[in-house]
């Protein structure tokens, strides 16, 4: 049973790996937006996609595996906190060129860009954090995610539904497990991991829309 639940807990963790969370995001919006809205051009959809995940995942895990390489990393989830400081830079410059293609190549929807920026700073807030305490990265992405969902449905005027809700909810509890049984982080990491994802994704973006 424990071995399952480890199985289990290592899966969740790979899946939903931060650096491939912003292309479920953007995955996520180009198909709400073609159903809800309008037709997407497939070129339009396919550059976005394919180069959040380049930029945001194939880019940062490269460096990662580079400096693996050289013995400056441990892993690929670089559990010391102390060997996060360069994977981190790598990965905000990395979003810094996914903000720039998605709002002034592609030109994004104003509350996609607001969710864009939010998620560069929330892996620098955790990048900084994380100099002298351990939050969790897993949670923070996912946060960003649910933060982007909630976003979107405010710049377009829609309400998420209850299944929703209650889904998204149910994966944050079944990761924020998965971190815990893995022994990477303390209850208090992966919920403020959590918050913060979902402040710098969903906030801005709500005080501008009523603010403006």
């Amino acid at each position: 049973m424990n071995r399952i639940a480890d199985i289990v807990a290592k899966a969740l963790s790979i899946v939903l790996y931060p650096l491939l969370v912003p292309t479920y995001g953007v995955a996520l919006f180009c198909y709400a937006f073609h159903t809800q809205m309008a037709p997407l051009p497939a070129i339009w959809t396919a550059i976005a996609i394919t180069g959040t995940l380049l930029l945001t995942c194939v880019l940062p895990v490269t460096a990662i595996l580079i400096l693996i390489r050289r013995g400056k990393v441990s892993d690929l989830y670089i559990d010391n906190a102390r060997q996060r400081t360069f994977p981190y830079l790598y990965t905000f410059l990395g979003f810094c060129f996914w903000c720039y293609l998605m709002t002034a190549i592609l030109q994004a929807p104003l509350y996609i860009a607001f969710v864009c920026i939010g998620a560069t700073a929330a892996i620098s807030i955790v990048a900084l954090i994380n100099r002298k305490w351990k939050i969790s990265a897993h949670l923070s992405g996912l946060g960003g995610l649910f933060g982007g969902m909630m976003t979107y449905c405010l710049g377009i005027g829609a309400m998420p539904t209850h299944t929703t809700i209650y889904l998204w909810a149910a994966v944050s509890l079944l990761l924020m497990y998965a971190r815990l049984r893995l022994n990477a982080h303390t209850p208090a990491q992966v919920c403020a991991g959590w918050l913060v994802g979902i402040a710098c994704t969903f906030i801005p973006y709500y005080i501008y829309s009523y603010v403006a």
